[in-house]
């Protein structure tokens, strides 16, 4: 029963679908915008959190200091938060009136909201956590005997780090990338509120697909689709591996 109901509307999503014009669908003006603008900001995305996340994860799993389990909490938190939550923290934050943001505006010129650069800070403030625990548990779970019989060999904490941690975690890396990855693509309700919904400047897919329902719901379920199809994806890449997330 449960898995019927799970499987029903994507049944009844596929029945409804146009699938002798689907192509044409994905070739609009404004459907190739979307998808572009997705993709494109959901890498970025993903680099940016590999470069701040990773060493975060690091810290989390090989580092006892006093309050640690709060500031996981903390990182966990947009995993739970409503996503809209997180884009009304965020224009309070790095709005031009906000708190880091009005700085931002009058001593850098950096507008943010409303902007390609905010559709990125949406996503990332709400994909990070899931690359970051889950490079974590993959450091938790690595031998770290290795570790120690490099530093016995003579290697300093860089060089065990790059020749001998990183290379065992990489499995775990990858899964944490293409997790925040893929939920970057589907992010919606933070990036709305944030960076709102412009054609070629920040209306991604799933955004495009909640314009399209009133006006062109054909056009709306041809992406639909495309999401479905990148998670299902997403989860058939990473069938053996969801045990890193535990």
């Amino acid at each position: 029963m449960a898995a019927a109901f799970v499987v029903l509307p994507l049944v009844g999503l596929a029945q409804r679908a146009p699938w002798s014009d689907l192509a044409t669908l994905l070739l609009r003006r404004s459907v190739a915008d979307a998808l572009w603008l997705s993709v494109f900001t959901a890498l970025v995305t993903t680099g940016l959190s590999l470069v701040v996340g990773v060493p975060l994860a690091w810290v989390l799993a090989r580092v006892d200091f006093p309050g640690r389990g709060v500031v996981r909490a903390v990182v966990a938190l947009p995993m739970v938060l409503p996503p809209v939550v997180g884009g009304v923290a965020l224009l309070f934050a790095l709005g031009r009136r906000g708190l880091v943001g009005q700085w931002l505006d009058s001593q850098l010129g950096v507008v943010l909201p409303f902007s390609t650069a905010g559709v990125v800070v949406a996503q990332t403030f709400v994909a990070m956590p899931f690359l970051v625990l889950t490079v974590e548990a993959a450091l938790r779970s690595a031998d770290r005997r290795f570790d120690d019989a490099a530093a016995t060999l003579g290697a300093d904490r860089w060089t065990t780090l790059r020749r001998v941690t990183l290379p065992m975690v990489a499995p775990g890396i990858l899964a944490g990338a293409v997790l925040c990855w893929a939920r970057a693509l589907g992010e919606f309700g933070a990036t709305i509120t944030f960076a709102g919904n412009l054609q070629g400047r920040t209306q991604t897919l799933p955004l495009a697909v909640f314009g399209a329902l009133e006006a062109d719901r054909d056009a709306a379920i041809a992406l639909s689709l495309v999401l479905v199809a990148v998670s299902l994806l997403v989860l058939v890449a990473l069938r053996d591996r969801w045990l890193v997330l535990r």
